[in-house]
């Protein structure tokens, strides 16, 4: 096999080294276009695992790396002028240019050739000539965009810039560093990457960010690679306490999220960043490069020819890929963010910033240093032996005993046509509240016949339905005392007259068919739903009355809580986004004019429903889809929703258009709570794809949401809270078993699996 390797940077190197190990009878050519000594920033960072795989595939290169680590535990975080400090995360970094002395040294032992001031043919030319090419030549890949039409790559640039720079003395931690300036907000990450030893002081990478509109300000476009050095040294005194930075040929750059729908090409393979890149701020350019190395290699030895071995390469490293950019991305977005959080008690930013990317959570981080969350839970007022889920929250009169909500969830149960819910209801609704939830939550009550999405969907319009919810209501504050019990107020709009989720989502009925109204004369589905009504003004009036009456009848129904569902492409929702609301009149257009009839609404509603009672809006933040809804737009919306009386916001994401392209994924629509929680100021819950109790801990203690609503976690388990204090030990007034249940608040004992085995020889 011939070999060609384009890139002589850590991935490359390691690719061409591990390959030739493997069997030396391969010819391997690595072309790197810069001299030996060139590199770009100072200190790489590896991870324990990354480092395990390293030392199992090449012994070696782990031993001549091993003796080059500098090795620490400690995060710091200066805030504000307080420093502190969580232990027990373990990192270990190198020099990128002692990293690459190593890779050479070990190529060359094992007969890489290795070519330097030489730029590779094109990969085209190689792939004619050699059996495999590997293109691992980074962020701005050439061979990626020769073959762009196969490869696919989608780029995105950020909204923050940054410098590497370097530091002459070891720092003892990994440091984080807040300046905060007339200009704006700017950050420092830094980290030792050089012991001090034998006279020489060591060394330290310092990177240092800050929003693009920031750094314009600042006139930091302006300057030069010495004065930036120069500029960014007397921002951080704790850190640097007056020392110079250096730099390398560094710059002022906005990173690039590198994204390709396919790796290969015939014998040609992206590896590391020319395949994919994830921000910095998790440390993982390197770290994954080298991981795509490792894997590549194996996959060509296992497989038996190069087609089988591309693909096996593929699937494996991609999920991988995929979680570790999901991380990076958080992270990425919780620092261009960081304005919003500065104002935070330095505890609450600190557990913040360490759980920004959501791969530190909350329990991960107390097996790590349990001193630290704990004087972080301290600042908070988080009673001692009480996770932070087991807290209560007041919204006005109504007290919950701890922070988890049932989220909404639509059972297309009720009396076939009438709307009223039955004993599926009284025992799903009673189920989950007797599972120990602070707030349970009915699925999205309609408001009138034609306000339905299903015809088996509940509704409150009618005597009848108000009398079977009061059955309901009485039953979970019967038998559930202290958990509470709230409605969900909505209308279908253009997303009605379908059929159960489970005989075909979004579908129309096959026959008794209700006309459907919208804002504008836009179906669901182009060719598949019905063109709604344009309501006139006339009409949402009549709706606004219909929400009123629905209200009255909630509240004589015993609900504790109302919310106004004005998200997931419903009527109220549909009003809210440019996709959708295509009107002309002084309710379409900005955001003011679309926010109109959903105020109106809530207005009315709030004023009907008792003082005492919270109310709350549900919303999509984003449609995930282009020219819909923007963070702005999202912000907008929360504001003037509690401007008009909501206690919280409860923040949910997409399902407006059919052609949305979610990034799912753990959490993932929790940044927009965050990100309304932290700049209008208004509680708010949060939804989508929290599963864990770790997560909600997590959540409420980094100041990111004040509720966590959860779906299908109840679905599966009833008990879910119950079960979470279990888990963690906790016995306490935020989770009470019920009475008939208390004999089953131990986990039961299974099989003995973990039973001393008996001496069996001498």
């Amino acid at each position: 096999m011939r070999v060609a390797v384009v890139g002589g940077g850590p991935g490359g190197l390691y690719a061409a080294a591990l390959l030739k190990r493997l069997d030396p009878s391969r010819t391997v050519t690595v072309y790197e276009r810069n001299a030996p000594d060139d590199t770009f920033g100072f200190g790489v960072v590896l991870s324990d695992e990354t480092l395990g795989g390293i030392e199992h595939a090449d012994p070696a290169v782990y031993a001549a790396l091993q003796r080059e680590f500098v090795r620490w535990d400690d995060i710091d975080i200066v805030h504000r002028g307080t420093t502190l400090t969580s232990g027990g995360h373990g990192f270990a970094a190198l020099g990128r240019r002692r990293l690459l002395a190593v890779l050479h040294d070990r190529c060359r032992e094992l007969g890489v050739e290795l070519r330097f001031r030489t730029e590779a043919p094109p990969a085209r030319q190689l792939a004619l000539t050699h059996d495999l090419v590997v293109a691992a030549d980074g962020v701005h890949s050439a061979t990626r965009e020769a073959h762009a039409d196969v490869f696919r790559p989608r780029t995105e640039t950020h909204r923050c810039r940054y410098i590497w720079l370097a530091a002459d003395f070891a720092l003892d931690a990994f440091r984080f560093e807040i300046a905060e300036t007339p200009h704006g907000v700017l950050q420092l990450h830094a980290y030792p990457y050089e012991s001090a030893r034998d006279g020489h002081p060591g060394a330290s990478t310092v990177i240092v960010e800050t929003r693009e509109e920031v750094w314009r300000a600042a006139g930091l476009d302006l300057l030069d690679e010495e004065e930036s050095a120069r500029r960014c040294a007397g921002l951080f005194p704790e850190t640097l306490a007056g020392r110079p930075l250096r730099g390398n040929n560094s710059q002022w750059i906005a990173f690039r999220t590198v994204v390709n729908e396919h790796w290969s090409h015939g014998n040609t393979v992206l590896l590391g960043d020319a395949a994919h890149t994830a921000h910095f701020s998790i440390g993982s350019g390197t770290k994954l490069a080298v991981e795509d190395a490792l894997a590549l290699a194996a996959c060509i030895e296992e497989q038996p020819g190069l087609p089988a071995a591309l693909k096996a390469y593929e699937a494996e490293r991609r999920p991988v890929v995929t979680s570790t950019q999901r991380a990076a991305r958080g992270s990425l977005e919780w620092f261009e963010d960081l304005a919003t959080y500065v104002t935070q008690p330095s505890h609450q930013f600190a557990f913040n910033l360490l759980t920004r990317s959501r791969r530190v959570t909350h329990d991960n981080l107390r097996l790590r240093d349990a001193g630290f969350v704990r004087a972080v839970e301290d600042d908070a007022g988080v009673p001692e032996d009480t996770p932070p889920m087991f807290t209560p929250f007041r919204l006005r009169g109504l007290e919950l005993r701890n922070r988890v909500v049932v989220s909404a969830m639509d059972m297309y149960s009720a009396a076939h046509g009438t709307g009223t819910p039955g004993d599926f209801h009284l025992v799903h609704l009673g189920a989950r509240a007797l599972g120990g939830a602070g707030l349970v939550m009915t699925e999205m009550v309609c408001v009138s016949p034609r306000g339905r999405i299903t015809p088996r969907c509940t509704g409150l319009w009618s005597q009848e339905q108000e009398q079977s919810w009061r059955r309901i209501t009485d039953f979970v504050h019967a038998q559930a005392p202290g958990t509470a019990i709230g409605v969900q107020l909505g209308h279908s709009g253009r997303k009605g007259s379908t059929r159960v989720m489970w005989e075909g989502i979004d579908q129309p009925l096959p026959q008794g068919n209700w006309p459907l109204v919208a804002p504008s004369p836009l179906p669901y589905r182009e060719g598949v739903n019905q063109v709604p009504h344009e309501l006139t003004v006339s009409q949402l009036d009549d709706i606004r009355l219909q929400f009123a009456e629905a209200a009255r009848r909630a509240d004589r129904a015993g609900f504790d809580l109302l919310e106004l569902h004005c998200a997931h492409g419903y009527l109220l929702s549909s009003f809210l986004s440019p996709l959708t609301n295509r009107r002309t009149d002084a309710y379409g257009g900005g955001i003011a004019a679309r926010l109109r009839f959903p105020l109106e609404v809530f207005a009315t509603v709030r004023e009907i429903w008792p003082r005492d009672k919270p109310m709350t809006v549900r919303v999509s933040a984003t449609d995930w889809a282009e020219g819909g809804i923007t963070p702005d737009d999202a912000l907008a919306m929360a504001e003037a929703f509690a401007q008009h009386g909501a206690d919280a916001v409860d923040v949910s994401t997409g399902q407006v258009v059919p052609d949305e392209q979610p990034d799912y994924g753990r959490s993932y629509q929790t940044p927009y709570a965050d990100r309304i929680r932290n700049t209008v100021g208004v509680p708010v819950i949060a939804v989508g794809s929290i599963s864990s109790w770790d997560d909600v801990n997590s959540l409420l203690l980094a100041g990111r949401a004040d509720l966590c609503a959860l779906g299908r976690p109840h679905l599966y388990d009833p008990n879910w809270t119950l079960h979470a204090a279990a888990e963690q030990g906790y016995e306490g007034p935020g989770a009470p078993w019920p009475q008939p249940y208390r004999a089953g608040s131990r986990r039961p004992p299974t099989g003995r699996t973990d039973a001393p085995k008996p001496r069996l020889a001498l």
